[in-house]
């Protein structure tokens, strides 16, 4: 399927109001489901991890994860939310393969939070304050594979399912309408998913590895003209799973319903799948409203009755929100704002901030992250987290150049070796001889070589032009295969021209 066509995005933002919404689903790190016993582990044999109650068998009860509930709400707190003193929850009533039961337990009309906000900063120095309208509780369903064409369901052979993830435990978080974004409206909805990623992944009740599908967002567009009050037709592009493809599927909303408005056409309500290999939404299904679900209560299932005293404990247990811990660590690291927006927007905040934790200034933290690390990722096409590559790596490496033992050359080897699976930093330096030459011997028989096939040169260090000393410093460097300790061989050659 060919893309539609477009509305330039400048266009687009002058005749027409965006107005989003987001909802980003969370799979809580529970170590059983979300009503059941099975473990609640990624990457297992598929359908391993199952049993009555998650498959929906006949006759199978349910029994509430009081983790995920204290999860859960704890979430609610960090998005600034009431917590509900009595909440329930509700069948979703939809037929899909990967449903087994033919419903999901989910909540309704009584979700655990409800009415919060969270404070959202964008590149240009504003700050949104986003309301959120309900985070519940909800079970995942399992996932369906795609075998044959691109993937996806569409012009796939057949397709298979995998149970595993029924019934891990989630949150949905919902916001209320997002108006008068304007042309930051994409970046908005990536830097909203941002920050929720980050507040769930400080609290370690996700592990928030969107490429895993732990933190995934459902985003919704419509445009209506300048001017008008009534709110256009909405589509909702489901599972969008990188912060760089929730931007990109919002900015293509946004220029695709545009282009059809603007020719008189009208927006069809339905899901969408966002293409990430060739940037584009394509229709899914019409989209249901909540009446189409026929919730109802979930008999199975008592009510969920958090005491004020466990409200308050979880509170305590909060850490640093965000922004806070943002601006903090821009201040304590003494870096600009374009050094630090380089920080945030490659999502490495955690692995530098781990990596200055361990006696690295935050520049070289920033260095080997940001640099060669994420060139790595992208030769390979993988994501910095799926590299075998840790902060400990990274200040071991920083310790041994500091030390003498590694110049930038042959540290940006041994990193390549560790993740290719070498090894650890000193196995792989030791493996393949990386170390750096210092001793003198080895040195000056270099060095008095490279003086006697470049005389010329020697010449012009003798009549005082020092900087000649680099030809002599690379031909060296040449000879010891790059691993001679260049302040060393450049002492040694002014040393032996004055001799």
């Amino acid at each position: 399927m060919a893309k539609a066509e477009l509305m330039d995005f400048d266009e687009a933002i002058e005749k027409y109001e965006v107005v989003i919404g987001l909802e980003v689903h969370v799979e809580l790190n529970t170590n059983t489901k979300m009503f059941c016993g099975c473990a609640n582990e990624f990457g297992d044999q598929p359908n391993t991890n199952v049993c009555p109650v998650c498959l929906g068998l006949p006759g199978a009860l349910p029994v509430v994860n009081g983790k995920a509930v204290e999860y859960s709400i704890a979430i609610g707190l960090a998005l600034n939310c009431s917590i509900a003193s009595d909440g329930r929850f509700a069948r979703k009533n939809y037929f899909y393969p990967d449903l087994s039961k033919n419903f999901q337990t989910s909540q309704y009309d009584e979700p655990i939070a409800f009415e919060g906000q969270l404070e959202v900063p964008v590149a240009s120095g504003k700050v949104y304050n986003v309301a959120i309208e309900r985070a519940h509780m909800e079970e995942d369903a399992g996932k369906l594979s795609h075998v044959g064409g691109a993937g996806r369901i569409q012009g796939a052979e057949y397709s298979l399912v995998d149970f595993n993830r029924a019934g891990v435990p989630l949150v949905e978080i919902v916001t209320k309408p997002i108006f008068d974004s304007g042309s930051e409206a994409p970046e908005l909805a990536s830097a909203y998913v941002r920050q929720i990623r980050e507040i769930v992944k400080a609290m370690d009740v996700s592990d928030a590895r969107m490429e895993r599908g732990n933190v995934r967002c459902d985003a919704n567009v419509s445009l209506r003209p300048k001017g008008q009050e009534k709110l256009g037709t909405r589509t909702e592009t489901k599972n969008v799973n990188s912060l760089r493809s929730v931007e990109n599927a919002v900015r293509y909303e946004i220029q695709r319903q545009a282009a059809i408005l603007a020719a008189g056409g009208e927006i069809t309500q339905e899901t969408r799948h966002w293409h990430e290999d060739k940037k584009y939404t394509s229709a899914g299904r019409p989209k249901s409203d909540a009446d189409d679900y026929r919730y109802f209560p979930e008999p199975d299932l008592v009510p969920v009755q958090p005491t004020e005293e466990l409200i308050e404990e979880i509170r305590t247990r909060l850490p640093e929100n965000p922004a806070s811990r943002r601006a903090r660590l821009q201040q304590e690291w003494a870096l600009s704002d374009n050094e630090f927006r380089d920080i945030v927007n490659s999502d490495l905040l955690d692995e530098i901030d781990s990596t200055v934790s361990l006696g690295v200034s935050a520049q070289s933290a920033k260095k080997w992250w940001t640099g060669e690390i994420a060139r790595i990722a992208n030769v390979e096409g993988k994501e910095i987290s799926e590299l075998s590559v840790t902060p400990e790596d990274v200040a071991e490496i920083e310790k041994m150049i500091t030390d003498g033992k590694l110049n930038d050359r042959l540290a940006r080897e041994a990193l390549s070796g560790v993740i290719a699976g070498e090894g650890s930093v000193a196995e792989v330096v030791s493996a393949k001889g990386l170390e750096v030459v210092s001793d003198d011997g080895a040195l000056t028989a270099a060095v008095d070589k490279a003086l006697a096939e470049q005389p010329d040169v020697l010449e012009k260090i003798r009549a005082g032009k020092e900087q000649a000393a680099g030809a002599i410093i690379g031909s060296v460097m040449k000879e010891m295969r790059g691993q001679a300790d260049a302040n060393r061989v450049r002492e040694l050659i002014l040393e032996r021209a004055k001799s």
